[in-house]
């Protein structure tokens, strides 16, 4: 992990750098195109520099045979969980976009006007940033702060 200190408006606001960038999978290129964990990936690397570890293929789809919540277990090793009562803007937010499948999706915690919303990138949309209504709400599998976010 890393020790640099960095704040959630600074995470936002990266975040938001990347709005308009088109979805891609398996891609994180501000600008020319990325994914929701792309996205994250772009978002770390301008915090800290090099990503922490290579990331291994994943499906466009949101079904995993196998049933291994591989987007929880990165998360895991490389963020800090949270309570859900406990997120803010800047947080990670992890998806279940199916309700018995796996969490594959991936955003960021944002505020806009006091209502909550989601930066996040998905097919067939480019990065954009979303209210985090009751249907993003219930299917919140996860939330995370990025390392030296108190």
């Amino acid at each position: 992990m890393t020790g640099r200190r960095c704040s959630a408006d600074e995470v936002v606001a990266i975040a938001r750098s990347w709005i308009g960038t088109p979805y891609l999978h398996q891609a994180s290129c501000r600008g020319a195109g990325t994914d929701c964990l792309g996205l994250l990936r772009g978002i770390w690397r301008t915090l800290y520099g090099s990503e922490p570890e290579a990331v291994p293929p994943y499906t466009a789809d949101w079904c995993e045979p196998t049933g291994r919540e591989a987007l929880l277990e990165g998360a895991g090793r490389h963020l800090r969980r949270i309570a859900p009562e406990q997120k803010a803007p800047g947080d990670v937010l992890v998806f279940r976009m199916l309700d018995r499948g796996p969490a594959k999706h991936v955003g960021i915690l944002a505020r806009r006007d006091d209502i909550e919303t989601v930066i996040h990138a998905y097919s067939g949309r480019a990065v954009c940033e979303s209210p985090l209504g009751a249907a993003w709400r219930r299917r919140i599998a996860g939330v995370f702060r990025f390392p030296g976010i108190e």
